[in-house]
């Protein structure tokens, strides 16, 4: 689950971790409004939306004006500023050509800026460890200073068991290069940034930029939060900062009936169970000339409502040609595959080409449960069968359309 930058900063300030002060504003009023609570001279006015590259972002409605983060120095200039944003679509390089509308805005007090540095908190996997990254090349994309120039990323990995020592804080700071009062900042600082990622049970925590101020004090300019969603029971806090406005309508919808559904940009919508299945099934379709519309994995104790609320989400997307159904039941079982595809298919009119393998428990009660459905199925022997023949009948729709 994803939050937003002011969220992020809340969070991470109870934690100890110096953020500028903000105040966060749903109208122009609130916004305008937010300058009497702040020191000032210089305020900083930033769209909130669920997106990196809000500065460098342009408004659909002005796309030769300023972007999502707007420097101001007098109350009417933050007030003209929230006017210009509020409620206006905002494209950056993370939204794609569609953007995103900004409901929200964030104005935070100005800050000297002696440095930007770069920061960010991941669990890596194949370690199973915390791992810090921090790099001299603030303000830039991670994966660019990781390609141009991976000498300037220094990585701490940090084992849950014993945690975070002072060994790891000063390896860090002084990777970056620090000293005095900014060192001593820096420790603090990532031993306060360490303990919030662990005890909010996140999975990413990037501070980008990073920033020395003109009194050597190390703050969170920015800050974006990623949080395991099999955690949310335990962090109610966090559960109750979720924007559903900023999520894919068929995302939230597959989180209500616990299915895990990502949107892609194909024609082919999959329904798997199993996420490596899943991924197979997407490389096959690919591997055949076409794109998948989506990842969905039903799980394997899926109900015949949760195969239907599944096959439902996958047709709702108007890009969807044709939909592959592949499943190797194990705990799933075939049969109730079945009945979730034909009460979809026929509440939602089926009008694609839909094929289907099923394997595993139950298997030919599955298959007979679709043979004498009168539904338009394409059965396949396999999983090279199924793709071969998902691809071809797409293929062809698309081409009669």
């Amino acid at each position: 689950m994803n939050i937003h930058e002011y969220q992020a900063k809340e969070l991470l300030a109870k934690y100890g971790v110096a953020v500028p002060k903000g105040i966060a504003a749903m109208s122009v009023e609130e916004a305008t409004a937010a300058v009497d609570q702040l020191s000032g001279p210089l305020y900083v006015v930033k769209a909130q939306i669920h997106a990196g590259g809000r500065g460098a972002g342009k408004f659909k409605n002005n796309p030769a004006g300023k972007g999502g983060v707007r420097l101001c120095k007098t109350k009417e200039e933050v007030k003209d500023a929230a006017i210009a944003m509020m409620n206006q679509v905002l494209v950056t390089k993370q939204t794609g050509p569609e953007g995103k509308e900004v409901q929200r805005l964030y104005v935070t007090d100005g800050v000297d800026i002696k440095k930007e540095y770069y920061c960010s908190v991941v669990l890596d996997r194949e370690t199973s460890r915390v791992t810090f990254m921090v790099s001299t090349e603030g303000g830039m994309e991670i994966e660019e200073v990781a390609e141009t120039h991976p000498e300037k990323i220094i990585k701490a990995s940090i084992d849950p068991a014993t945690g975070m020592s002072g060994f790891h804080a000063r390896k860090l700071a002084f990777g970056l290069g620090l000293e005095g009062d900014a060192l001593k900042s820096a420790q603090k600082f990532f031993m306060s940034l360490y303990k919030a990622f662990v005890e909010l049970d996140a999975s990413i925590v990037e501070i980008n930029p990073l920033i020395v101020t003109d009194k050597n004090e190390v703050v969170a300019l920015d800050a974006k939060m990623n949080f395991d969603d099999n955690a949310l029971f335990r962090q109610k806090v966090v559960a109750e900062m979720r924007d559903e406005s900023e999520e894919d309508e068929n995302e939230r919808e597959a989180k209500n009936w616990e299915l895990s559904y990502v949107r892609m940009d194909g024609n082919i919508g999959c329904m798997v169970n199993g996420a490596g299945l899943a991924m197979a099934t997407m490389d096959i379709i690919k591997h055949y000339g076409m794109e998948p519309a989506n990842f969905l994995d039903v799980g394997g104790g899926a109900t015949t409502e949760r195969v239907t609320a599944a096959f439902k989400i996958i047709l709702s997307d108007p890009k969807v040609k044709g939909v592959l159904v592949n499943i190797f039941g194990g705990i799933m079982k075939c049969d109730i595959i079945a009945n979730g595809i034909i009460a979809a298919a026929k509440e939602v009119a089926l009008s694609v080409p839909l094929v289907v393998r099923l394997e595993g428990t139950n298997v030919q009660l599955g298959k007979d449960i679709l043979n004498n459905s009168g539904l338009p199925i394409i059965a396949a022997d396999n999983l090279d069968d199924a793709a071969r023949k998902i691809v071809d009948a797409t293929q062809k729709a698309l081409a009669a359309a």
